[in-house]
C-alpha cells in the first residue's frame, strides 16, 4: 500500500455524529461504520465523528475487484469532501492499518492515531478451524442475533464457537455488541473486500520500517489473548512509533472494546486529554 494509484474513488456511506473537532473512525474486516458505535457514541459527545463504511463493506456497495490502496484513495476523498483540514484517526484492526497508511500519506492532516487491535506487520496465531467450529459459530451467531445475550446460547454454543477466539470474556455486553454490530456487518461484507484484504496479507504486508515518519502522537491498545493480530505484533508496532503510548488488557481478545468498554473508553479519554494540545 505504499504507492498511490490513480483510480476512481468510491462514494462511501458515512455516519456522522456530534459537533466539534473531527475524528475519523475506521472499522475492521468484516465490519462497517456501525461496528464503531462503541467509540462514536461516546466520542461524539465532545467531538464530531465520521465513521464510513469502507468500499465493499456495509452500505458502500462496489462492483468489481479493487485493492487495499483504493480504500486510501476513498478516505482521502472523504476528508476532502467534508473539508476536514486536520483530524485524529481511530482504527480497529484493518482500520488501524489504514489509519497508519493515512498518517504516512497525509502527515499534515492526520494529527493523532488511536490504534485498536492492529499492527503494521500483522501476525496471528489462530488455531486450525474445524467444521464443528463453523457449525457452532453459525448457530451461536443466528441465535444471538434473534435473542441477543441469551445466556443459554452463550454457554451452549458461544463458548464452543469461533467467538472463543474473538473474545475471552463471554459477557452479555459483548454478545449484545456482536448481535447489533458484528453480524449485520459480516453479512454485508463483499467477496471483493475479503479478496483485497487477503491479497495484501499474502503479499507480506509490513510497514514497520516506515513508521518512523509518523510524528503525531499515537495510542496503541491490544487484547492480551488476541489470536487474530497478536499482542506481540501490536507491541512491535508501538515500539516503532515515536510518540506512542501502549496499553495491553489481560484476559481479552480481538474484540476487547466490546468486552471491557468502560475501561477502554476511559483510557482513550485520558490519552486525548493528555495530548489535546498536540492533536488539536
Amino acid at each position: 500500500m505504499g504507492n498511490r494509484h490513480t483510480t476512481s474513488v468510491a462514494k462511501l456511506n458515512v455516519y456522522v455524529q456530534g459537533q466539534g473537532l473531527p475524528i475519523l473512525a475506521l472499522h475492521g474486516h468484516p465490519g462497517s461504520g456501525r461496528s464503531l458505535s462503541i467509540f462514536t457514541n461516546h466520542l461524539s459527545k465532545r467531538y464530531q465523528t465520521f465513521a464510513p463504511d469502507l468500499r465493499g463493506y456495509g452500505k458502500s456497495r462496489f462492483k468489481g475487484i479493487f485493492a487495499m490502496e483504493d480504500h486510501l484513495n476513498d478516505l482521502e476523498a472523504l476528508i476532502d469532501q467534508f473539508q476536514i483540514e486536520k483530524c485524529l484517526v481511530l482504527g480497529w484492526s484493518l482500520g488501524g492499518i489504514l489509519a497508519m497508511e493515512l498518517a504516512l500519506r497525509l502527515p499534515q492532516r492526520i494529527t493523532g492515531l488511536i490504534l485498536v487491535a492492529t499492527a503494521a506487520r500483522p501476525r496471528g496465531n489462530h488455531p486450525p478451524i474445524a467444521w464443528q467450529d463453523n457449525v457452532y459459530t453459525g448457530v451461536a451467531g443466528i441465535l444471538n442475533y434473534i435473542k441477543p445475550s441469551w445466556q443459554w446460547n452463550i454457554e451452549t454454543f458461544g463458548k464452543r464457537s469461533l467467538f472463543r477466539h474473538l473474545i475471552q470474556q463471554h459477557t452479555p455486553t459483548a454478545y449484545a455488541y456482536i448481535a447489533k454490530d458484528a453480524v449485520p456487518a459480516y453479512l454485508q461484507t463483499s467477496p471483493a473486500a475479503t479478496r483485497a484484504l487477503y491479497t495484501a496479507i499474502q503479499a507480506g504486508y509490513n510497514r514497520l520500517t516506515d513508521l518512523w515518519q509518523i510524528e503525531c502522537p499515537s495510542l496503541v491498545l491490544a487484547g492480551a489473548q488476541d489470536r487474530h493480530i497478536t499482542v506481540d505484533a501490536s507491541l512491535e508496532t508501538a515500539r516503532h512509533l515515536k510518540n506512542c503510548q501502549w496499553q495491553s488488557y489481560p484476559n481479552t481478545a480481538h474484540l476487547f472494546p466490546w468486552e471491557i468498554p468502560e475501561q477502554v473508553l476511559r483510557d482513550i479519554d485520558r490519552w486525548l486529554e493528555d495530548h489535546s494540545q498536540e492533536i488539536w
